[in-house]
């Protein structure tokens, strides 16, 4: 359960109010998992008694109607607790609440979570149709990781300078449907509810300074301000409120006044007086009490936190120094094709001074922001048009590219992808950092929005919350090797979909990809083998030729999301080695059209998954050309 949610806000841990709704919904899933364990269809006295089941025919459960009941009950279960992922995912019936991390409940969903998966061990999966056995690998990769995570206490660190809750309460708040009433009274019981939530994240905040768990005391410098642009004076400047400035237009006068006026005064009178309150203690109290070092090598069990992450976001089991040496070799190939692209304009210097004398000339960079929105547009519907020379199926969700939020922009990356809702009418945004257009040049364009948007984050993304016959949770499941790995792999199609076809553009892309190799040297550098953050930034310069501010904003982000990072490149080295050795085997009968449809066919998976679906592919297409022959 925390892969979905995690996938959905990169990694934040939920903070709200208690909740009989949550409650329940435990029961409810305990009497299933009761039911399941015991191989029959029915429920104990005691658990019907907690469901409501008025009894019936009692018979045992084929192995495939174990699972089926499984992957819905769990489906329900995880967006009912998680309310705020049900808002992304679409789930009905829950954007009235916050979810309830109480130490009690966190207790209850940890055993439901070890109870699950003993469930999960419990069903016979060669008694199961092949796509059935791939839909409980699924469930049980993801549920395995969950349950190994309780031994580490990321509930203590609900906020930083990128995904904090500060961060992301107005995303769930600008997600969630405003069309009719029911919405309307939901939203509000939202806005109700954050005080409490506040007060449980700083109750987290001040376990995590007495058990000295902290991000480090360098990537908070911008916390204070980002939960103090939440609570401007006037509600309507307050981007917690930034719904009320777009309300169906089909609403009567006097129901819009009447929504306005009690948003702005829960604001006035409850949400604002609390969030000046955590402003004031995260500056002067969690910030100074904050640790100074950086890395979780310096934890006690910050060896094996950092391996569980590496394991959950590579979905591999290399280990940090095999995948800190992979990043070595990947920064020498990659040098020696961008000193390739120097030579052919005529450049002699190093990469840092390649990128320097770019920077100096000021036609590589936008200085208005809506010119910089308006190419990025023009861009997307150019790359658009493209796209069915690679692909054979498309996304039904639209996608927009808006501008990062200001009040989050100085503590965001220059662009980043939130996923759309086709149930609740809300398309994939691909956003764009307007305050940072000096480090973003237009040669880096090409690469970052086939990355984010198509064919890489929302084309995939969309692809796969439209999957027919398939469990709700693989229509969301967030495997970061491969989302990411596509993403990155989608910017290796540049010169497919005709980009890059000037040495500055290729440069562009170029960058980008040392950019993701040098995150594994460094990301494993920080986390297991004991640099210093400036030692980071210092390799960072060396090899990429960014400015220290956009590098120091990546370390950071590299801090306090630890394995995060390594995804990219690992993720788009299994993708690429499993195109070209289908290619090698096919020769003349490959269709990269075909294979895309392949790799996207089944929504997110572990990388092992993801070869073996390939593998079976071209064993496939092999026995067609033979009997065709």
């Amino acid at each position: 359960m925390r892969t979905l949610v995690a996938g959905l806000l990169l990694g934040t841990t939920l903070l709200a109010q208690a909740d009989p709704a949550t409650d329940a919904a435990n029961a409810r899933f305990a009497g299933v998992l009761e039911s399941i364990e015991g191989g029959r269809q029915g429920f104990s006295p005691r658990i019907g008694r907690l469901i409501g089941w008025s009894g019936g025919d009692v018979r045992p459960l084929a192995p495939s109607e174990q699972l089926d009941q499984l992957l819905e009950a769990y489906w329900a279960w995880s967006q009912t607790v998680q309310p705020e992922s049900a808002t992304f995912t679409g789930f009905p019936g829950q954007n009235n609440r916050w979810s309830d991390v109480s130490a009690s409940t966190r207790a209850e969903i940890d055993a439901l979570e070890v109870a699950l998966l003993r469930v999960i061990d419990g069903i016979d999966a060669q008694a199961l149709a092949p796509d059935a056995r791939l839909n409980l690998a699924l469930l049980r990769t993801q549920v395995a990781h969950d349950v190994d995570a309780q031994q580490f206490p990321e509930h203590v660190l609900p906020v930083n300078q990128m995904f904090g809750l500060q961060t992301w309460i107005p995303s769930v708040l600008g997600a969630q449907p405003l069309r009719t009433a029911a919405d309307r009274e939901d939203f509000l019981a939202r806005l109700r509810g954050l005080p409490l939530l506040l007060t449980q994240a700083r109750a987290l905040l001040e376990e995590g300074l007495e058990r000295n768990i902290t991000p480090p005391r360098i990537t908070l410098a911008k916390v204070p301000a980002q939960f103090l642009a939440l609570a401007p004076e006037q509600g309507l400047d307050s981007p917690l409120l930034a719904p009320l400035k777009s309300l169906p237009k089909d609403w009567d006068t006097a129901t819009r006044e009447d929504f306005q006026a009690r948003a702005l005064a829960l604001y006035g009178e409850q949400l604002r007086p609390a969030l000046l309150a955590m402003y004031i203690y995260v500056r002067d109290t969690y910030v100074p009490g904050a640790v100074r070092a950086t890395g979780l090598k310096h934890l006690e069990d910050g060896a094996a936190w950092y391996a569980h992450e590496v394991r959950g976001y590579t979905t591999t089991e290399l280990s940090p120094e095999e995948i800190h040496q992979m990043g070595l070799d990947e920064v020498d190939r990659i040098r020696g094709e961008i000193e390739a692209v120097m030579a052919e304009v005529e450049f002699r210097g190093s990469i840092q001074a390649f990128a320097a004398k770019l920077k100096q000339d000021p036609k590589w960079y936008y200085t208005q922001a809506e010119d910089y929105l308006q190419a990025y547009r023009a861009l997307g519907k150019v790359v658009d048009a493209r796209l069915p020379k690679l692909f054979s199926e498309f996304p039904g969700l639209p996608y927009g590219i808006e501008p990062v939020p200001e009040f989050r922009a100085q503590g965001a990356p220059v662009a980043y992808y939130l996923p759309g809702s086709i149930d609740f009418g809300r398309p994939g945004v691909f956003y764009i950092n307007t305050l940072r257009m000096a480090s973003s040049p237009k040669y880096e364009m090409e690469a970052l929005l086939v990355h984010e948007a198509v064919p890489g984050h929302h084309f995939q993304i969309a692809l796969a919350q439209e999957l027919k016959d398939v469990p709700a949770f693989r229509q969301h499941a967030r495997f970061t090797a491969y989302i990411e790995g596509w993403g990155l792999y989608a910017e290796s199609l540049g010169p497919e979909l005709g980009l890059y076809e000037d040495p500055y553009s290729r440069f562009g892309a170029l960058s980008f990809e040392m950019w993701r190799a040098v995150r594994l040297v460094v990301d494993t550098g920080l986390h297991a083998l004991g640099w210093s953050r400036e030692q980071a930034i210092e390799y960072f310069a060396e090899h990429t030729g960014r400015d220290r501010e956009r590098i120091a904003t990546e370390i950071d982000r590299y801090l306090v999301l630890p394995g995060q990072a390594l995804a990219y490149k690992i993720g788009e080295r299994k993708i690429r080695e499993l195109r070209t050795r289908a290619e090698e085997q096919l020769g003349e009968a490959f269709d990269l059209r075909a294979f895309h449809a392949r790799v996207l066919g089944a929504g997110a998976l572990p990388l092992s998954l993801l070869e073996q679906r390939i593998d079976s592919w071209i064993a496939q297409q092999q026995n067609n050309t033979e009997t065709q022959q």
